[in-house]
């Protein structure tokens, strides 16, 4: 008689419970990327409670390049020390303190705060979001899982744009507070990663949260990975016994493997063809830009929505053709189509300028914001196959 006590819940349905976890936390961070495009256009207004001049107007939206490199330096010791709960834990907390910093903001050093705070949180979720998720699903969902990143993100842009547009500023940031205090309450009903048990070999327990994870089915997965721990230590322990310990020398052996800077090099490609094409660029300035583009004679609160609602779509797509088609032939692809619309947007505004087009009509920049909106949202999709790269090989470290 079997004494294994089954669940009532699946092994599928328990990943895509720890992935929520960290989808919400993306969502917030979502609208943090798109709450300049609501929150500029309403202080702009004549009975706004106060004003920005356009410095500060850019700082609100531009710090969070800055503080998101700061936060990324600051989780991977979390999570290598106290764990990946705790790393989870320190990245959704100041996200939370900042949109309540925003809802009682009265001036730009209060608003200016509540970002810093928000822009810390998404770095320091960057290198852990990949991370979470690559080690708590399954290779054969792994995917599609990471995948989600992007498509929580377009959410919470398109979620904020929508409230922003029928609520004021202060209870948009109110509403927005509940992702990441959802985050919480579910990691902490969420297990430690297995991939973080083995390093600190506490192995039962790792096979314990592998197996309510996973199942029964991934055992040789999961044999293998403690083996190739165990492997490994005794290699270091050997190591330090056979010749001296020069750590300038081991960091410049690890920098020199390929399995080290190949995925950094595209990952950094990646991320720069995703910003230079304009998305989070989009998300901060929506009403402006639209503006300029289409005309003044155009709703831009409409487009901003409606743009933002295609992006949710488009990446809602992408989870399902993720495992259809190839990520290069993706990436080119849709690389290709965002290079066309980038210059066709160029030349058409351009021209515009100049009095020179032979045919003008509000369809054609609608089209082409439209191309370069799917191009982006689908453009994204290589950027989960890349960050797998680095969940094995945190695995395998």
């Amino acid at each position: 008689m079997s004494t294994k006590r089954k669940s009532r819940f699946s092994p599928f349905w328990k990943q895509c419970f720890v992935t929520a976890s960290v989808g919400s936390n993306i969502i917030g961070h979502g609208a943090v990327i798109g709450y300049p495009g609501i929150l500029l256009p309403q202080l702009h207004l004549v009975d706004s409670a106060f004003k920005l001049d356009a410095a500060s107007a850019s700082w609100i939206a531009s710090i969070l390049g800055i503080t998101q490199l700061v936060g990324s330096f600051i989780s991977p010791p979390i999570m290598e020390k106290f764990g990946r709960r705790a790393a989870h834990f320190t990245a959704t907390v100041p996200n939370l303190i900042g949109w309540f910093v925003i809802t009682m903001a009265t001036n730009f050093e209060v608003l200016f705060a509540g970002r810093i705070l928000q822009g810390l949180s998404i770095g320091m979720l960057s290198p852990l979001r990949s991370v979470l998720i690559g080690e708590y699903s399954s290779p054969k969902n792994r995917g599609a899982f990471l995948t989600t990143v992007s498509l929580s993100q377009s959410f919470g842009i398109f979620f904020v744009h929508l409230i922003g547009s029928f609520l004021s500023w202060q209870q948009a940031a109110l509403i927005c507070s509940f992702f990441p205090f959802i985050s919480i309450i579910m990691t902490i009903y969420s297990p430690e990663s297995p991939s973080w048990l083995v390093t600190k070999g506490r192995h039962d327990e790792c096979r314990r949260v592998f197996r309510w994870l996973r199942g029964d089915d991934e055992d040789d997965e999961l044999e293998e990975m403690i083996e190739g721990r165990l492997m490994y230590e005794k290699a270091m322990i050997a190591a330090s016994f056979n010749k001296k310990n020069n750590r300038l020398r081991k960091i410049v052996s690890t920098i020199k493997k390929k399995e080290f800077y190949k995925p950094i090099v595209l990952m950094m490609h990646a991320h720069v063809l995703v910003n230079f094409a304009g998305g989070t660029t989009m998300s901060a300035y929506s009403t402006m830009i639209i503006g300029v583009v289409m005309g003044p004679q155009v709703n831009a609160n409409f487009w901003m929505i409606f743009l933002g609602a295609q992006r949710f779509v488009s990446n809602t797509l992408a989870v399902f053709a993720i495992n259809k088609f190839k990520r290069r032939t993706m990436m080119f692809a849709t690389g290709g189509l965002s290079i066309f619309a980038q210059f066709a947007l160029a030349a058409y505004v351009y021209f515009k300028q100049q009095g020179t087009l032979p045919y003008d009509a509000v369809w054609i920049p609608i089209l082409l914001i439209n191309l370069k909106f799917f191009a982006v949202a689908t453009g994204m999709l290589p950027l989960p196959s890349l960050e797998e790269k680095f969940s094995l090989w945190s695995i395998a470290a």
